[in-house]
This record gives structure tokens, C-alpha cells and sequence, in this order.
């Protein structure tokens, strides 16, 4: 049916009405009072959502953006790098690291499993001599739907006294993710995950350590600059012109966010995801996941059942039912498809798709 469609894909999310039509307002000016009371309260409100009493800039770029906004404002050529790596976005730590000159080793684990925590601590142990500037990981990894055991990895990571940055971008806003209680050093997200508004926003928190490092960045990023968004940030303003409508639309969603409470928010993205994987079971499918203690409660990896193929599989459910589900990436293309419960999902949602879902199925096996 036309313009139904409805994303059941790690991002872009579904957009709730009411964030919409906030969106489609006349734009106002980015240097206006009006604005800046805007941009308070967003400021205001992303410390609730990650947990934290660090500033949180705002960036207008992709969540890669605030990527190269994390490690482009601590490193200097030939710092040395651990990044842990469960899926493609993982590797993507390690490829900016290396972009800017790091020396880059990593810890690989296998596609459908979470980093072992006592794999880095004897990582760093071996690290006698501290030469080890920082450590990268992914807190959820919608590649595969891996959700690594991010405080206790950040804990080693601290004791080894390495800054922790963290890809918070499929997490933030869905899954629980406590930036001062567990002294993680660097955090970012993105806007069209978990914060219910299109792509175009990237979010970056600091902590009084990393800033120490930034200090001695020699280079540091000129558009993504951490001094100049700090400055811009205590004026309730931007550095840059920014994506003016989107922050009115991130205002409206955050304000959802907080109506709701993280700890329910929390909770209906982990109802939502085991009422996926138990509906998935009992269709005799297989999940790429299978280990509770690591599954993604933001995006769920299934494998196709036998003689049906994920090509075939996407396209009946997009032609048929207007739902979409993503594919895998890289080694993992038309090996598994991924269904979403990221963002503005409801129990209704997850039960249409299921229903979806058998029925595509049972039409693809004749």
C-alpha cells in the first residue's frame, strides 16, 4: 500500500507523528533567542538520556561523524589503538583510527558472539608499559545483534587506565547504558536510532579525563572541534550552522523519551525484542543469536530456513505487508536478515510482523 511502509531496520526508526509534524514547522532562525531555548532543553535533556552530567554536543552528521569526532580530537599519529571488533561497525572504529595515524591492534571476536572480557584483560595486561591510548568498542553491534557486556569491558579498560570510547549509536535510548557510573570515557549516538527522528544529528559526551587528552591532541579537528562545541555549547548555540529542523524535531522526541521514562523505555525495548525471538522459535526459524546473555534487544538476526532466500524473503515482505528488514552486511549478505524493534515500536508492530513474517514463508515454500 502506498506510503505504509513501516522500518523494521537498525536505522532510519519510525518517526512518531508528533516528531513529524514539530519537523515540518517553518524553520527559525539557528541564532535566535527562540532557538536557543530550544537547543537548552535538548542539552538538558540528552544528560538524562545518557545518563550523564557531561556535556553533550550536538552534531549535524551521521553517527560516523561522531566517530571521527571522538578519536579525530585525541589522537596524534602513531598513538596506539585496541579496538575491540564484533561486526562492521567495530571495524569501522579501527579504520578512522588508522585514517589519523594510529598504530591499530584489535580483538576480533566471531560473527554472533560478544568480546570475552577476559580476552582484553589479558590483552592489556600485557600492556606493561601503558602504551595503550585508547580503546574502542561497540556498546550494540546491529550488524550482527550483538550487544557486548559494556560495563564490565569498560571496567577493565579503566583499570588498565586506557580512555574507553564507545559506539552508543543503536544503544542510547534503547538499551541501558549508564555513562558516569561505569567511567566510560567517550560516548557517542546518532539521532535516527533510538531518538525516533531521521538521520542528520550525531550526539558526543566527554569525560574530565578525555578532555585532559584532548588537550594534548596536536591536531585536532577543525568542523567536529570539541573546544569550539563546548564554547558554542555553554551559549546555547551551535558552532555551525546546524540541521535547524531536526533539533526542533529532537526537542519533541526527547520530551517523548522523558514522558515515557528510560527505565520503561528500556523495558519495552526488551519486551519487544523477546516477543521477536520467541515468535521466530516457535516458526521453527533460527536465530544468529541464540545466546540470551549477548542477544541485541534493538535489532534481532535470523537465519533463513532452508530452499528460502533473504533476497526473496525482504521482497515479500516489503511487496506484500510494506515491511522492511534489512539484510546482512558484508560476509553475512543473504546470509541472515534483520528485523528492528529500535526506536518508536510497539507490541502491535512486533506481532504484525510476526504474522508477517510466517506468512511470507509459507508463500516462498509453496
Amino acid at each position: 500500500m502506498k506510503d505504509k511502509d513501516f522500518l523494521m531496520i537498525p536505522g532510519p526508526t519510525p518517526v512518531p507523528e508528533r516528531v513529524l509534524l514539530a519537523m515540518a514547522k517553518h524553520p527559525i532562525g539557528h541564532r535566535s533567542s527562540e532557538f536557543s531555548a530550544i537547543i537548552k532543553r535538548c542539552h538538558d535533556n540528552l544528560k538524562k538520556v545518557f545518563q550523564t552530567k557531561n556535556d553533550v554536543f550536538i552534531y549535524t552528521s551521521s553517527g560516523t561523524g561522531a566517530m571521527d569526532a571522538a578519536l579525530g580530537n585525541l589522537l596524534n599519529r602513531g598513538d596506539k589503538v585496541l579496538s575491540l571488533v564484533i561486526g562492521n561497525f567495530g571495524e569501522r572504529w579501527a579504520k578512522i583510527a588508522k585514517a589519523y595515524g594510529a598504530q591499530v591492534d584489535t580483538i576480533k571476536a566471531d560473527f554472533g558472539k560478544a568480546i570475552n572480557p577476559e580476552d582484553l584483560k589479558t590483552r592489556l595486561d600485557a600492556d606493561v608499559n601503558k602504551e595503550i591510548k585508547i580503546v574502542t568498542l561497540t556498546h550494540n553491534e546491529t550488524s550482527t545483534g550483538v550487544t557486548n557486556p559494556l560495563k564490565e569491558l569498560v571496567a577493565i579498560i579503566k583499570d588498565h587506565g586506557a580512555l574507553s570510547v564507545v559506539d552508543g549509536i543503536t544503544s542510547i535510548g534503547a538499551l541501558d547504558c549508564k555513562m558516569d557510573e561505569w567511567d566510560i570515557d567517550v560516548l557517542i549516538s546518532g539521532s535516527q536510532k533510538g531518538f525516533m527522528i531521521p538521520p542528520g544529528l550525531a550526539f558526543l559526551a566527554a569525560s574530565e579525563k578525555a578532555w585532559k587528552v584532548h588537550e594534548q591532541c596536536e591536531y585536532p579537528n577543525f568542523y567536529f572541534n570539541w573546544s569550539q562545541a563546548k564554547k558554542s555549547h555553554a551559549a546555547d548555540t551551535t558552532p555551525w550552522t546546524p540541521a535547524v529542523n531536526l533539533i526542533v524535531a529532537l526537542d519533541t522526541a526527547l520530551e517523548m523519551i522523558i514522558e515515557e521514562g528510560l527505565d520503561e523505555v528500556f523495558k519495552r525495548h526488551t519486551n519487544n525484542a523477546l516477543m521477536l525471538r520467541e515468535g521466530i522459535k516457535n516458526m521453527g526459524l533460527e536465530l544468529f543469536v541464540p545466546d540470551e546473555s549477548i542477544a541485541s534487544h534493538a535489532i534481532t538476526s535470523v537465519l533463513p530456513p532452508h530452499g528460502v532466500s533473504v533476497p526473496d524473503i525482504r521482497k515479500t515482505l516489503k511487496n506484500d505487508y510494506d515491511i522492511v528488514v534489512a539484510n546482512g552486511q558484508n560476509d553475512l549478505k543473504d546470509k541472515i536478515f534483520r528485523m528492528g524493534t529500535l526506536g518508536y515500536v510497539s507490541e502491535r508492530d512486533v506481532l504484525t510482523a510476526l504474522a508477517s513474517l510466517e506468512a511470507t514463508i509459507k508463500k516462498l515454500k509453496g
